[in-house]
């Protein structure tokens, strides 16, 4: 019996009174009932419960003390659990670093598929990058047409202030006859004046014949010199133009090298990716004017400024006072009338003019001196950088707002990690995509052999886990959503498209409402989902108030009849159709259809004012204006 089915015997935590329950393994199983009747008591206080504290307790001694004790749930004994994983509506993490990617490690495999198949480009120029043999190189000059004069150079100086005369003179004796310099050949016995604080190129000239079959021993040893004097670049010089090549991963024309490629390169949490100026969280918190001043109709001493000191006699008023003396306005006048310049210096600040600032301390006492003003903008952002007090940068905080960072445009990586592309693509072009978008880039994506040997495992774990997101109803959500703007739904069914992917078998899945905030056009893909977790040999469990979720259950759970003390007791179990026959259970009287909810005939009209919504733009949401009665 324990084998074929979870036997619970005297559930009471909370307001469990005394149940006895059997619940079939390897089933969907859907526990349901009014609010407060007693559903995630047993659901998540019990059985869930009872599975953790036998997890932890099957571990060694020295692991436990780092667990902490679990208390056993007020109940007799259960029979016949699984290990049990809970997926609930909890928050997702507020952390700025926590993205969709990151949760599902979509962002992991990402990494490891553009550090091993990305196609470096300079950030500078855009050129691409790549690490040339000296093979190559020969090969590339011998596509020239037969006879065709070439120049083999090497470039020892570029753009670098200096005569050079010493260089130029130790070439010379190493026994090379010519140098170009800043476009003109020279002999390195007769060498040009250069001055001293300009900036030259040099290069010597290695080696000068014509292109002709027989020659690739001579070609391959001048571009071997040209590179070890060029510090791993070599000028091809022909009649048509100039060609670079370089071997070793340097962009040829602007010098910008860069390191192997490696996933932590694709980090915003590693110094290695992360964008220099925010750390790699893509935003930085600035003073919102909108904020500071929410209402510009109203004067400085009439509090147009939030939170700012109101005292007519303090210091803060003070100084405000005398700016307003020096730029040509007055307190009690409304901040919406202040010129462009008077507002920009209130804010911003006087720059480096000094002003003369006069006014009465605490004492009496007059105060008088010269100095440039700060402007409440910069003044309240230093604070907000410099406090200690976490109630102060809790006040401070309220008058900043995030703003996409200036130097990665909120994309979170360096520019040269940016700059590595697969077809065109950056990885966080990639991530700024939405899942259906992402998975449709790359069953799309064609690669060579060699790209299809080397990332085909990546690749294949890539779109597994972007299809379960996919499955599970939140394909609209973008990689590099913040993981603290998801709703409570879409952060479990994100935790359940992780789930599908460790494709676990004889584990007990117990759900709080995933449904919640899942449109009715796609609760069949969620179903679908816990179809296939049941198919794989799990047992699933779910407490749930969705009639499409009840009919698609193996098995019903009805608790109630009430809330609270009047809930705790099994009403009814069995298949849906079992629980719509029964008439003890409300749940069964709605999915009968003896009750039901009756649509009002009339709606109650508003006011007549309306709350306008313009241009919202946060997430996905595309400029949209709202009139909300």
């Amino acid at each position: 019996m324990g084998k074929e089915s979870i036997v619970i015997k005297g559930a009471r935590e909370h307001n469990l009174k005394d149940i006895d329950l059997e619940i079939p393994r390897d089933r969907l199983v859907v526990i349901t009932g009014v609010s407060g009747s007693g559903k995630s008591s047993l659901a998540f206080d019990t059985i869930y419960a009872e599975g953790q504290r036998r997890y932890i307790e099957s571990l060694s001694a020295y692991a436990r003390q780092f667990l902490g004790k679990m208390d056993k749930p007020d109940v007799d004994y259960i029979e016949g659990l699984s290990p049990a994983i809970s997926i609930e509506q909890k928050g997702a993490s507020k952390n700025p670093r926590s993205t969709v990617a990151t949760i599902t490690e979509i962002h992991d495999y990402l990494r490891l598929l553009f550090a091993r198949i990305g196609v470096p480009h300079c950030h500078i120029c855009g050129r691409k990058i790549e690490r040339q043999t000296v093979d190559r190189i020969v090969d590339a000059i011998t596509k020239l047409p037969e006879d065709t004069q070439i120049t083999i150079l090497a470039p020892v100086v570029r753009g670098q202030k200096g005569e050079h005369r010493a260089l130029v003179e130790d070439l010379r004796k190493q026994g090379f006859a010519e140098v170009r310099v800043d476009g003109e050949v020279f002999g390195t016995d007769d060498p040009p004046g250069l001055e001293k604080n300009r900036k030259h190129n040099v290069e010597v000239i290695v080696d000068s014949l014509r292109v002709r079959k027989g020659r690739e021993d001579r070609l391959a040893e001048s571009v071997q010199v040209a590179l070890d004097m060029g510090s791993g670049l070599a000028l091809v010089k022909n009649p048509l133009g100039e060609d670079i090549f370089s071997a070793k991963m340097a962009c040829p024309r602007c010098g910008v090298s860069i390191e192997e490629l490696e996933p932590r390169m694709f980090s915003f949490n590693s110094p290695f990716g992360a964008c220099r100026t925010c750390s790699g969280l893509g935003f930085s918190m600035e003073i919102d004017e909108d904020l500071l001043i929410p209402d510009p109709g109203r004067s400085i001493s009439g509090g147009a400024i939030a939170g700012y000191p109101r005292n007519p006699e303090g210091w803060s008023m003070g100084m405000l006072r005398s700016v307003a003396n020096h730029y040509g306005f007055r307190l009690n006048q409304p901040i919406g009338e202040l010129t462009e310049e008077q507002r920009r210096v209130l804010m911003w600040g006087s720059g480096g003019e000094r002003i003369l600032f006069r006014f009465k301390n605490d004492r009496g006492r007059r105060i008088r001196f010269r100095k440039s003003w700060e402007g409440l903008a910069n003044l309240i952002k230093r604070r907000y950088v410099e406090t200690d007090s976490e109630n102060s940068r809790e006040v401070y905080q309220q008058f900043l707002s995030k703003t996409p960072c200036p130097a990665c445009g909120g994309r979170r990586l360096r520019p040269e990690s940016l700059a590595v592309e697969i077809k065109g693509r950056s990885i966080a072009d990639i991530s700024m995509m939405s899942v259906v978008s992402v998975l449709r880039f790359f069953k799309r994506l064609r690669l060579s052999e060699r790209e299809k040997l080397i990332s085909r495992q990546v690749l294949k774990e890539i779109t597994d886990r972007i299809s379960f997101l996919e499955r599970v109803g939140v394909g609209y959500l973008t990689l590099d959503r913040p993981a603290g703007t998801l709703s409570g739904g879409e952060h479990e069914r994100i935790q359940l498209a992780t789930q599908i992917g460790s494709s676990l078998v004889g584990v007990l899945y117990i759900l709080d409402e995933p449904s919640i905030g899942l449109h009715q056009r796609d609760n069949h893909k969620l179903i679908g989902t816990l179809h296939g977790l049941r198919d794989l040999g799990n047992t699933v469990l779910v407490v749930e108030h969705d009639e499409q979720m009840m009919r698609a259950a193996d098995v019903i759970i009805d608790l109630g009849p009430g809330a609270g003390a009047n809930g705790g007791e099994i009403v009814c179990m069995g298949t849906p159709g079992e629980v719509s026959s029964n008439s003890d259970s409300l749940t069964g009287q709605y999915l009968s259809g003896v009750k039901f909810i009756q649509v009002p005939g009339s709606r109650r009209e508003g006011n007549g004012k309306q709350l306008l919504i313009k241009g919202a733009r946060e997430n996905n949401l595309k400029n949209l204006d709202v009139a909300i009665p």
